[in-house]
């Protein structure tokens, strides 16, 4: 029987001339893409005007890249980006960070519901269904590209990374599939509570919910994976966990205030519209 398995499945799809089709590129691309046909769903059911949606995803399109690549540069390597600030627009280098997409979905959707008189905590109750989506095709890239791999181990289910000369000489965690997985729940959880219960699920807390449950499993996973960069080798919790740390405080904070806006419990969305024109809206 098999102990493990070998895992070298090449990052890249297709070669069309100067253009290199990726996997990661692709499962990131379609993160979006499927958020956006769920939030649709989302705001059909609500009667909001599903033409808001474009222009949302959009606005999350830009906070995340630009907050993921900017939270890698500044998070994990600061020295390096500070003294060489034009390498942090070279983003088919590499260099993400999820902490980072974090913050800058954050602020996106803030500008995005302040431009547009949507209440934020009820949009951040909606948006963090279709970020877990996102999260986990983010994930599924890591794995298509060998990368982010777990510690070793002699579990059944260890992969061996054969792609990586350094790490994949010994079978490891998975832990970009563990991501993936957890991501799936996460969406499964937000998506049964929505349905059933949106309205009278309090003002932010499926918000709250994602980021502490979310957070709370990234802390933990990261036990068992290797550091990202040379710096947090002796360290007692790598970047990873002391960035979520905070996150998860705030996913507290919203959590248990959920509910306790006396004039605006439930939050609201601009623009209702009746069934007839949400048919002609789809």
């Amino acid at each position: 029987m098999l102990a493990y398995l070998i895992w070298d499945v090449s990052p890249v799809i297709a070669k069309l001339g100067p253009l290199t089709l990726r996997w990661y590129g692709l499962l990131f691309a379609s993160g979006f893409a499927l958020g956006a046909w769920l939030l649709r769903h989302i705001f059909r059911t609500e009667k909001v005007d599903v033409n808001w949606v474009d222009s949302l995803t959009g606005y999350m399109v830009v906070g995340t890249v630009l907050g993921a690549r900017l939270g890698h540069c500044l998070f994990y390597d600061p020295s390096y980006y500070l003294a060489h600030p034009v390498e942090i627009l070279q983003i088919w280098e590499g260099g993400l960070a999820s902490h980072g997409a974090t913050l800058g979905i954050l602020l996106a959707v803030w500008v995005f519901s302040r431009r547009n008189q949507f209440d934020y905590l009820w949009l951040l109750d909606r948006i963090v269904i279709v970020v877990a989506i996102g999260g986990m095709c983010i994930r599924l890239g890591n794995l298509m590209n060998s990368e982010i791999v777990g510690h070793p181990t002699q579990v059944p289910w260890a992969f061996r990374f054969v792609r990586d000369p350094q790490l994949g000489q010994v079978p490891r965690h998975p832990t970009q599939i563990y991501e993936a997985l957890f991501c799936l729940l996460l969406l499964g959880l937000l998506y049964s509570l929505w349905r059933h219960y949106r309205l009278y699920t309090p003002r932010g807390l499926l918000f709250g919910l994602f980021v502490v449950l979310l957070f709370s499993f990234r802390f933990g996973i990261e036990f068992l994976k290797e550091n990202q960069s040379a710096f947090e080798q002796g360290m007692p919790l790598n970047m990873g966990q002391l960035l979520s740390l905070p996150l998860i405080a705030v996913g507290l904070w919203v959590t248990l205030r959920a509910g306790r806006w006396p004039a605006n419990p439930y939050g609201y969305a601009p623009r209702v519209l009746d069934p007839a024109e949400i048919t002609r809206a789809a």
